[in-house]
């Protein structure tokens, strides 16, 4: 984990160096200043130094705990990560959770019925889905359901002009839904695809075609030796899922508005706001090496024999 933390920190740091984007004219806008001011801005921020001494002095000071100061939110980087990873883990949680229960679910379904009418309805709109760029699914979803239908807001995380402690459970959630889907569907899709084919696998083994000739039935099959053995694929699609999450919430948390963390990293590379995109960088590096962390311990617990020290011949 260390050594991925200096790697990304590095290679991150050193892309948003090489970037045409000056952090102070995307400060100042239309603002004309003299060279005098521009030089003061510049040692303020440390821009007047090599970018190895900007990395080695950005790495002191974040080893001590400081991440430094935002360019484009004027607030430290630690407190606007923390404010707006609340509401990304809300909305990444949600399309997490929706995506695995949808695509296994519907995953087993299309595969128990293979060949039927459901079954290729599910495999169509999968492989539909599974095509379809998130920005597009979300601009789609916008069209039909809030334009149109007018059945959920056209964006933000809570009513506009309300104080965060005035917004209800069910306004956060009414104004959740879109973003959640839209994030969720491709992986649904994925998810749904792969476990239908690993089901037809399974059903057309020789130990199933012996527990068919022993009487029984489909249901009892697809309970006893069908779930377990798709489900290790499944979790690791899943977990896989995770480190996508932060790549495809930049775009739905933009289509939508939804003050994330994908939302606040667009806005600090359009401003060219180094600190707060390394923060953004790190945050999601630890999150993606937890994910991966923990379907390590599913997979134990799912299947006992990938343990440590298990016997695998058993």
């Amino acid at each position: 984990m260390i050594f991925l933390l200096i790697s990304i920190t590095m290679i991150s740091f050193f892309l948003i160096t090489s970037s045409p984007m000056n952090p102070v004219d995307s400060y100042l806008g239309e603002i004309s200043i003299s060279e005098e001011q521009r030089a003061k801005i510049e040692e303020e921020w440390g821009l007047n130094k090599s970018p190895v001494e900007r990395y080695i002095t950005w790495g002191t000071h974040f080893i001590s705990g400081d991440m430094g100061d935002s360019i484009s939110y004027h607030e430290p980087v630690s407190k606007v990560l923390k404010e707006r990873f609340q509401a990304s883990l809300i909305l990444m949680g949600t399309a997490w959770i929706l995506s695995g229960i949808l695509g296994f679910t519907l995953g087993v379904i299309s595969g128990t019925y293979k060949g039927s009418i459901l079954d290729n309805i599910i495999k169509t709109v999968s492989l539909l889905f599974a095509s379809t760029p998130v920005f597009w699914i979300g601009l789609v979803m916008l069209v039909i359901f809030a334009v149109e239908l007018q059945w959920f807001p056209l964006g933000l995380a809570a009513p506009a002009g309300k104080l965060s402690s005035q917004v209800t459970v069910m306004e956060r959630l009414h104004h959740l839904i879109l973003p959640a889907l839209t994030l969720s569907i491709s992986e649904i899709s994925y998810i749904c695809l792969h476990t239908r084919q690993k089901l037809i696998d399974i059903m057309e083994s020789d130990y199933v075609l012996f527990a068919k000739a022993r009487g029984e039935s489909t249901k009892q099959i697809i309970m006893r030796h069908g779930l377990r053995n798709i489900c290790l694929p499944a979790v690791t699609l899943q977990f896989a899922y995770i480190s996508e999450l932060f790549g495809g919430s930049v775009l739905a948390e933009q289509v939508f508005s939804y003050p994330g963390l994908g939302n606040a990293a667009t806005h600090a590379g359009l401003h060219g706001d180094a600190p707060m995109l390394l923060g953004v960088a790190v945050f999601s590096a630890l999150f993606v090496f937890a994910g991966n962390m923990m379907a390590n311990i599913a997979y134990g617990i799912i299947d006992p024999r990938i343990r440590e020290g298990g016997n695998l011949d058993a």
